[in-house]
């Protein structure tokens, strides 16, 4: 079960750069962090691996904390947020699919049709299916001892869906757009349940002491903007209205919120205007000044650095982060934006490039 913290039951929060460039203010310099900043790239994540199963380690508090705190501890004082060890693949365990990690996600039994729904669970105890995630973000909060905010996250509706059909990963997504497109009913339906869920995951991830929450669109890029408007934008926003509205009513401040939906540029502009988070990841597909343009200030940024630059060398890191500072910067001042990669650190970078990395976005972001 999820247990109400408050702010006073953990220790005092000594950096809120994160969350105060989450809200759009004015920060000496970006924060900074990297999306599975605790992962493969890692010697001792691959150690813990070595002797533990991917979702073992998802599932075991201990473990999850202790990967999540790898990163704080390896780039101490260089990081500026740590994110909760998971997947975005629990919900679809948690509606009651099976989900195997071998090395990449595997469904074993994924939805062919749409009476194959009657298989998920009726209704989630979101509380009782994922509670280990809720431990494992009360225990981190207290071992972080307040050096950094921790984030939660789930994914979005369309990329668990399309992952729930597909069974895994894809090139064309062949399936998972043959249900959109033949049976759009059947899919707002299924998409609507998967956001119910993650509504009540989020709200929990709070109520454990997550203080800031980040949903993953991942594949959002295989959506025209039309489809992405019909398909993907408006259980966002349901998940966004719906975790804040819940939170009120239980007397929980709000915690920021981001959308990172990858490939997404060509709805930036409706993602600001009425998705209702308040911070945007790009990819690095986008450039900074005009990601500025489209959003005109009505939400934070995010992002957004080729992830393959970490293999290019320290010159090459340092000069893209110096353009990076430079594009997202207001006035020459960092405003209402978190330094990251467009994407997640891949298994092969040299942990001391991504060192290198946060140390030069602490030189060139500052005003």
């Amino acid at each position: 079960m999820a247990g109400e913290y408050t702010a006073s039951d953990f220790p005092p929060l000594k950096n809120d750069l994160l969350l105060r460039a989450a809200r759009g203010e004015e920060t000496e310099r970006a924060p900074v962090w990297v999306m599975r900043q605790a992962g493969r790239y890692l010697p001792e994540f691959r150690e813990v691996r070595k002797e533990h199963a991917f979702f073992e380690v998802c599932r075991t508090p201990e473990l999850a904390t202790k990967i999540t705190l790898q990163p704080i501890q390896r780039f101490t004082g260089l990081i500026d947020a740590a994110i909760i060890f998971s997947d975005i693949l629990v919900i679809p365990q948690a509606m009651g699919m099976v989900v195997e990690m071998n090395p990449g996600p595997h469904f074993p039994e994924p939805l062919v049709t749409p009476e194959d729904v009657s298989k998920l669970n009726p209704s989630v105890d979101v509380d009782k299916e994922l509670g280990y995630v809720y431990q494992a973000l009360t225990r981190t909060r207290h071992e972080l001892k307040g050096e950094v905010p921790l984030i939660g996250f789930c994914g979005a509706p369309w990329t668990l869906m399309a992952y729930m059909i597909e069974g895994g990963g894809s090139k064309t997504f062949q399936l998972a757009k043959t249900w959109l497109f033949k049976y759009p009913e059947a899919s707002k339906a299924l998409l609507a349940r998967i956001a119910d869920v993650c509504v009540d995951f989020l709200v929990g991830q709070v109520k454990a002491g997550a203080q800031l929450l980040q949903v993953f669109d991942s594949w959002a890029s295989e959506l025209s903007p039309h489809d992405f408007a019909t398909f993907s934008l408006p259980y966002l926003t349901h998940i966004a209205t719906s975790v804040r509205t819940r939170l009120a009513a239980l007397n929980i401040p709000a915690v920021p919120m981001t959308l990172f939906a990858k490939g997404a540029n060509q709805s930036l502009d409706s993602m600001a205007a009425t998705a209702g988070y308040d911070v945007l990841g790009l990819d690095w597909c986008i450039d900074p000044a005009e990601a500025r343009r489209i959003t005109g200030g009505r939400t934070a940024l995010q992002g957004n650095m080729d992830p393959g630059l970490l293999y290019g060398g320290r010159d090459a890191i340092e000069e893209a982060v110096k353009r990076m500072c430079e594009g997202f910067k207001v006035g020459g001042k960092p405003k209402a934006w978190i330094a990251n990669l467009g994407h997640g650190i891949t298994p092969g970078v040299d942990p001391e490039d991504l060192r290198w990395f946060f140390q030069c976005v602490h030189k060139y972001s500052k005003a």
